[in-house]
């Protein structure tokens, strides 16, 4: 009896870890390859509480799917954005909508409570899961912070000019950033 207590318990133990290292593998796909076995990843529990799978090197930080959200969604960013990104999650907890996260994280920068790198990249990694809850229809864009930047500043429109052509987003505020999202291949 002990032994088949055993057995059933290695048996679950081994089942997670290959669980733990298939969330990491995914969480890391939005980094660019060079960076994902050095990155620090940080993966969603059942309950939606994130805590960290992974101590990495690199100064990139991975965050796994969050299971209790429709499709697939990794993200990969600076260690630098860090503080930024927990309080967006923080602020969302506490049950704000999105403009007002936006102004809290927004006040917040400008008085030098929360600090935001001048310059910082993010990598969305989107789609879907198959049968085999592999990802699947994935698409990536790239997401580059500058801070308080401008139209007139960086010469980029406010809208895509182009499929997949860069543009700034929220100019002028905390969270002004140059989007690319390439055109989807069908």
């Amino acid at each position: 009896m002990k032994f088949l207590s055993f057995l059933f318990l290695s048996i679950g133990c081994i089942a997670l870890a290959a669980q733990s290292k298939i969330a990491i593998n995914q969480a890391t796909l939005a980094a660019p390859e060079a960076f994902r076995a050095e990155a620090t990843v940080y993966l969603y529990d059942e309950d939606g509480t994130i805590s960290l799978a992974r101590k990495g090197t690199n100064g990139i930080i991975c965050l796994g799917d969050d299971p209790n959200k429709e499709g697939f969604s990794v993200a990969a960013y600076s260690e630098e954005l860090q503080p930024f990104m927990e309080r967006g999650r923080a602020l969302r907890a506490e049950g704000l909508t999105y403009q007002e996260i936006f102004d809290q994280r927004e006040a917040e920068v400008r008085s030098g409570a929360l600090e935001m790198p001048d310059k910082s990249t993010l990598y969305v990694l989107t789609g879907e899961f198959d049968d085999d809850n592999s990802p699947t229809n994935t698409h990536l864009r790239y997401v580059f912070y500058i801070p308080f930047a401008t139209s007139e500043s960086t010469g980029l429109p406010t809208s895509p000019a182009s499929p997949g052509g860069p543009w700034i987003m929220d100019p002028g505020t905390h969270r002004a950033h140059i989007m690319i999202t390439p055109p989807r291949k069908d």
